[in-house]
């Protein structure tokens, strides 16, 4: 028998790498929208695209943390009012839903990976926007709704971190990156592979709804993350230079620490995803990362001797 999924926010980074990962899956049906195919700020178009699938993965979102403190209101009419109509559609109509939120949700104060359990207090416009969405899937979804906390996700579809130190690379001697953000840099195809695995057992009636934490194993900082890029490239990391946070002013505070933990895996009989640095050996050895590692590679300017 066919499963039926719906993919929101299919064009992104990480929506692109989930159909892929669902597509290849045998039995799977599966529909993608992307933002101009399916707003979800709009109710109707909302309950009219959810209608007849039994699994929705949200990857829709307001994703400029930035924009998002100069437009709060804006940001979380997406964030928050779009995943309660999405939440809404799905109980209205039995779907569940995996819906895709971030470690923005925790103040960042921590020395200890943060439990799924632990109370949100969000520090910028984002995390408080994700933080509303979190809770309508919650309130509406008791059990069926499924929050998945993501953060520092770099793949093949989007801009993204470790793309763009491949890419300065070619341009510049040396990097300066902060080195005072801890946090789990996440493949987004390991998440997509994660994220279908939960809801197939969740359709299998062998994973609870509640919270799950889809980020690596391990911890690093961006500038431990640059360094491995480095390493892993076959270009010298000591090119690259740590630096505070201040060096960077940002609209928008960031959570210094954004360190997950896995618990709730078990309760569902999967593993977490694997160790920040592992995903990363794997990504680099992937399209379109290998282009980027030759082109490093071939024009890197190297530092003065």
């Amino acid at each position: 028998m066919s499963t039926e999924w719906l993919v929101t926010g299919a064009r992104g980074l990480l929506g692109q790498d989930v159909l892929a990962v669902l597509a290849a899956h045998p039995g799977a049906v599966v529909t993608g929208l992307g933002r101009d195919q399916l707003d979800i700020t709009d109710p109707v178009a909302v309950r009219a695209a959810v209608t007849g699938h039994r699994v929705v993965v949200n990857c829709a979102a307001w994703t400029d943390v930035d924009g998002a403190e100069r437009s709060e209101a804006a940001a979380t009419v997406v964030n928050g009012t779009g995943v309660r109509h999405l939440a809404q559609a799905c109980a209205d109509s039995g779907a569940l839903l995996l819906h895709v939120s971030t470690d923005y949700v925790f103040p960042g104060d921590s020395r200890r990976p943060y439990p799924e359990d632990a109370p949100m207090a969000p520090v910028n416009a984002y995390g408080r926007g994700k933080a509303a969405g979190e809770r309508a899937v919650a309130e509406l979804l008791p059990h069926t709704g499924y929050i998945v906390r993501t953060a520092w996700l770099y793949g093949a579809h989007g801009p993204n971190f470790v793309a763009r130190m491949l890419e300065l690379a070619s341009r510049r001697e040396t990097l300066d990156v902060v080195a005072d953000q801890h946090g789990q840099p996440t493949w987004s195809r390991a998440l997509a592979q994660q994220l279908a695995a939960l809801g197939r057992a969740a359709l299998a009636g062998q994973a609870p709804a509640g919270t799950y934490h889809g980020t690596a194993a391990g911890r690093a900082t961006w500038y431990g993350l640059a360094r491995e890029t480095f390493r892993l490239a076959g270009l010298d990391p000591e090119r690259i230079r740590p630096v505070g946070s201040e060096k960077f002013p940002r609209p928008a505070a960031r959570p210094a620490f954004g360190v997950l933990g896995h618990g709730n895996w078990a309760r569902c009989g999967l593993a977490p995803l694997p160790r920040w640095d592992d995903q990363l050996t794997a990504a680099l050895a992937t399209p379109p990362f290998t282009a980027l590692v030759a082109a490093a590679r071939t024009n890197s300017a190297r530092p003065s001797s």
